[in-house]
């Protein structure tokens, strides 16, 4: 009833927007460009507005029409993807509130449930595999551009089909798409093994920050606004920076803290390989994610923070 639902939407709406959260990771920009491309072909025309992103996914189909902001106020239909709550949508969530119609594509078990139509499955690995689904049961087909921007999704938000939410659906999926002649080692090399010398400059600062707490079950690290000026940074140089602690022995949580511009306090991004939920510790500041990947945002001065978020990520570990 709820595919239903949403595709009578899309088939009744005059004018479309595609939303996502701030800070886009690939599942977040493929999810969008794959709906987008996917719309263009029952012949919608829809406005994705994603204000920034890194240039890391410039080689997706669709890139090209992608807007920082929109004229207009009142769309007859707005499609949120891969954002758990509409605070996420950030300065352009008006764009989803104003609108005749909202839905909710995502995969996030905090998923408020904040649009007219929710379709959220916790279970899948990705908001990109999700779209397969609903491509599929629309009769909409997938092409090798619709499918290059999810696979994009889907190997980002898995790390690579390594993290433990990938599962059988995930590489028969994977499988339908290599069929439509999507490149999946290509994607990978870009999104994955490819960074800019800015990025690389900041995660070499996070390193020599890396401290570890609590018997070496935790590290934590951070990156200001002065440091990504200092190398000249641009947007998304920061992602997988709260890995670099995840990946070390007999490490349980991976903490990475950046400074976020206009005082608005710090972002946090949390990490476990076996047991805490993380996603309970973002909770607790308004935040929220998946058991193994999550983030919040948190005011105060560096120390502050740090004291808030160790404290409590303390407090679920064995």
């Amino acid at each position: 009833m709820t595919l239903d639902s949403i595709l009578e939407e899309i088939n009744k709406a005059e004018s479309i927007v595609i939303l996502t959260h701030e800070n886009p990771d690939g599942d977040a920009v493929g999810s969008s460009l794959a709906l987008y491309n996917a719309l263009k072909e029952i012949g919608k025309n829809a406005d994705v507005i994603i204000p920034e992103y890194s240039r890391c996914f410039q080689f997706l189909p669709g890139t090209e029409n992608i807007k920082k902001e929109s004229n207009i106020e009142n769309y007859d239909l707005a499609i949120s993807l891969d954002a758990a709550t509409i605070k996420m949508l950030s300065t352009w969530a008006h764009y989803f509130e104003n609108a005749k119609c909202s839905i909710v594509i995502d995969h996030h078990g905090t998923n408020t449930m904040y649009g007219d139509i929710n379709f959220v499955n916790p279970d899948s690995p990705a908001c990109a595999q999700i779209l397969i689904v609903l491509l599929n049961y629309f009769n909409i087909e997938i092409t090798k551009d619709i499918g290059t921007c999810i696979l994009t999704g889907i190997i980002t938000d898995t790390g690579g089909f390594k993290y433990s939410g990938t599962n059988v659906e995930t590489f028969e999926f994977v499988a339908e798409l290599l069929n439509k002649g999507v490149n999946v080692s290509k994607i990978y090399r870009r999104v994955l093994e490819t960074t800019t010398r800015t990025s690389f400059e900041l995660r070499r600062i996070a390193e020599t920050r890396l401290e570890f707490l609590f018997d070496n079950k935790v590290t934590f690290t951070y990156i200001t606004l002065d440091d990504e000026e200092s190398v000249h940074s641009e947007t998304g140089d920061h992602e997988g920076i709260v890995n670099i602690g995840k990946c070390i022995e007999d490490v349980e949580v991976s903490i990475f803290v950046r400074e976020l511009k206009d005082n608005r306090g710090w972002k946090v991004s949390l990490r476990s390989n076996e047991y805490v939920n993380v996603s309970d510790v973002a909770l607790l500041f308004g935040g929220g994610g998946h058991p193994r990947a999550a983030g919040c945002n948190i005011q105060g001065d560096m120390n502050t923070v740090k004291e808030k978020i160790i404290n409590e990520v303390k407090a679920y570990l064995k």
